[in-house]
This record gives structure tokens, sequence and C-alpha cells, in this order.
């Protein structure tokens, strides 16, 4: 049996060579979410941003060092303001924070992709989705959850050149994770039937 799972956490039983971890998409009620570039990456005026319930060990780390401060580099909400619009702080950011919550995964890392903002994969045993064929060293930051009291430094010691080398990156995978009707030729239905394809050769290889 092939599973694929948004939740792919390794530490429950997610096996990476016969499973497919698939990424978590939260869309409008009866509608297709909406990708874009969001801003141009040299207006964007906040080093990195994160809305959300604080909940899971990661989060409450997350918010323990950097929530509701007064801060304009980093930013991280409980709730927003009825005068503030989620989407378009996350496009006005650089890199967008993805920490665990009650589960390893959340649609936030497709969230910051959709806008063109560099996701932070704050997460223990998250196995990346289609990792067989992206490299998300690319057009992501992965730091470790006891590195969340320094992920000011750890962003700002991002030279900018880097950055806009891995902006224009997820600009590029963005179609890997854009959901059409019908399907188009690379995005996310092709990437989850590739994945499976991927996994039923490596269990014929298995048991052959």
């Amino acid at each position: 049996m092939i599973r694929v799972l948004c939740n792919a956490n390794s530490s429950e039983g997610f096996i990476p060579r016969r499973d497919v971890s698939m990424t978590e998409i939260h869309g409008p009620y009866n509608n297709i979410p909406i990708v874009s570039g969001g801003q141009s990456p040299h207006n964007r005026s906040i080093l990195a941003f994160f809305a959300g319930g604080n909940h899971g060990v990661v989060r409450k780390k997350l918010f323990q060092h950097w929530g509701n401060k007064e801060d304009n580099d980093i930013q991280v909400y409980t709730y927003l303001q009825k005068n503030h619009n989620y989407t378009e702080l996350l496009s006005r950011s650089k890199y967008c924070l993805c920490p665990s919550g009650y589960e390893v995964a959340s649609a936030r890392l497709t969230e910051a992709i959709y806008v063109g903002c560099i996701p932070v994969i704050i997460k223990n045993n998250y196995v990346l989705p289609y990792s067989d064929v992206l490299d998300w060293s690319e057009f992501s930051v992965q730091v470790p959850v006891a590195n969340i009291p320094d992920l000011k430094r750890i962003l700002q010691d991002i030279h900018f050149s880097k950055y806009l080398e891995m902006q224009k990156r997820v600009m590029e995978v963005q179609k890997h994770f854009t959901v059409n009707i019908p399907a188009e030729r690379f995005d996310v239905f092709h990437m989850i039937l590739h994945s499976v394809w991927l996994r039923r050769l490596n269990i014929r290889l298995l048991y052959s």
C-alpha cells in the first residue's frame, strides 16, 4: 500500500521510500486558491511573518521568543487586527515562517509559495513534499526548532543576493504547487502522481 499524506511525519510511521508526502493546500470554499507574485522582492519591508494559533510544542516556543513583540523585522501574531490583511502581509514579507502546530504539516508552506515568499520550515521529522525532484534548499530555509531564539540572526545573515536567488526559485516552483481544473502539466496533481509512480517502482524493486 502506498499512502499519500499531508502529515508526512517520519516519527509517526511515514516511510519516505514507500509513502508520498503531499503538500497541504487551503482553498476558498468551492473555489481554486489564487497564485500570485506578491510584492517585488525589492519592496518587501517585513523580514519574517507568521500569524496563527499558539498550539503545539514548536509554535509555543516560537511565540515564547517572538510572539506579539514590537519588532518590525520578525512579526509573529496569534490573531490579526481587523485592519490587517493576512495575504497582504504574506506578500510584503521576505520570509514566511512555517512552524508545526498540532500536526507537522500545515497549509502555510503553500500559502508562502503562492505569494512568492520564501518558506522558513521549522519542523521536526517532516518529510518535504516532492523532494525526489525538488531541491528545497534552493527555495526555502530550514531552521531547527532548537534555533528559534536565533531566528532573526539566521535570516539577516542571508545575503540579499542569495535571498533574490531563492525568491526567484520560489516563483519557478509555484507551478508545481498550483491547483488546476482540469489538471495541467507539472502542476500539483502531476507532482502527486509522479511521486506515487516513483514509490511503485521502489516497491517493485524491493520485492522483486
